[in-house]
């Protein structure tokens, strides 16, 4: 792991430039999201019935929270790896020295990790303002929405490598993030989409992870479905580690 941390090193210190920047945008963003939707749509929502029997902030929250680690891990391994390759050189860089490929894969999934556990950390602390956790489960949902960081990052990278041009990211957000953002049980329960859409929505990585962040903080969590939600991202991340070993190798060395 010397190698990677040695990478990992550098993402940390090219961080410190713009830091700031998005740690405004890692609290003010949760805070208008939750705003809006728990104090204003919340309202309407909850003078009908109640998703899950609870009010719908306290739904809505969890799914945000894994749907907040889905997006800043697929953006940071983006761009960020293909200019790595094509643009800045970094990786290049990094490879003439002792480092490895992996050593390069490694150290720069530990910052896409780092990135996820600031923010997630910084959201929960607003959940906890808002009043949208009920149980002390709650602080597993950290490093679940760490895992699912790691579990689109490591397979997006890969993606990101391969890619010949950059504006196939814009067909990756457009109909992979962002129907997993509207259609994976973050904002209404998955059981309420038609048949065939609803084993669909299932299958996908994050609705894994907002229902098991979701029963994590109502307190209604059942540990054998956790396993499941857990072994399920733990493989797609060790999937995507692999996959994207094997892309970058071609890129960078063959």
């Amino acid at each position: 792991m010397t190698g990677s941390l040695r990478a990992y090193e550098h993402w940390v210190a090219s961080y410190r430039r713009v830091w700031r920047g998005s740690v405004v945008s890692s609290v003010l963003n949760p805070v208008l999201y939750l705003t809006a939707l728990g104090v204003g749509l919340g309202k309407l929502v909850n003078h009908g019935a109640h998703p899950l029997g609870v009010s719908y902030i306290s739904f809505v929250a969890p799914g945000m929270l894994a749907a907040v680690a889905m997006q800043i891990a697929s953006f940071e391994a983006t761009y960020p790896v293909m200019a790595s390759i094509r643009w800045t050189r970094v990786y290049h860089a990094m490879l003439a020295t002792p480092l490895r490929i992996r050593d390069v894969l490694l150290g720069h999934q530990l910052y896409f990790a780092s990135r996820v556990a600031a923010s997630s950390g910084i959201y929960l602390v607003i959940l906890t303002a808002f009043g949208a956790l009920h149980s002390a489960y709650a602080i597993l949902a950290w490093p679940v929405a760490i895992l699912i960081g790691i579990a689109f990052s490591a397979p997006i990278a890969g993606f990101a490598a391969w890619a010949k041009k950059d504006s196939w990211f814009a067909a990756l957000f457009r109909f992979g993030i962002v129907p997993l953002f509207l259609f994976s049980g973050t904002f209404f329960p998955v059981s309420r989409l038609p048949e065939g859409l609803r084993q669909l929505a299932y299958v996908t990585p994050l609705w894994h992870g907002v229902d098991l962040i979701r029963h994590l903080t109502l307190g209604t969590v059942t540990w054998g479905m956790a396993l499941v939600h857990v072994a399920y991202l733990v493989t797609l991340a060790a999937v995507g580690l692999v996959l994207a070993e094997r892309s970058y190798t071609k890129r960078l060395v063959l």
